[in-house]
């Protein structure tokens, strides 16, 4: 039972988190736009936060794709990628470069 609790840390702290009140199924929205404003507006609403929105967004954002790791398809990573650059624009800040 204890591995069984272990196993789904990850889920809990994407619905509860200290940092955001994230809204239901953000990450499973097919616009990057929408899932960009939906984080803007959980991380500019949050009170808890220790560091700026932009970072409170984009650091929920990051730790999503990483937790679902190789089970994430491809079609997804393309749509939670691009809404990494969505919520950079939304913030006013560069996009990356690709490498």
């Amino acid at each position: 039972m204890v591995a069984a609790k272990r196993k789904r840390w990850s889920q809990r702290v994407t619905k509860t988190s200290n940092a955001l009140d994230l809204d239901p199924g953000v990450f499973a929205l097919e616009d990057p736009r929408q899932i960009a404003r939906s984080l803007k507006r959980s991380a500019e609403r949050s009170r808890r936060g220790k560091v700026d929105p932009f970072r409170s967004a984009m650091s929920m954002l990051s730790f999503y794709i990483n937790r679902a790791g190789v089970q994430l398809p491809a079609r997804q990573r393309a749509r939670l990628d691009a809404a990494k650059d969505e919520l950079r624009d939304l913030f006013g800040r560069s996009r990356r470069t690709p490498r």
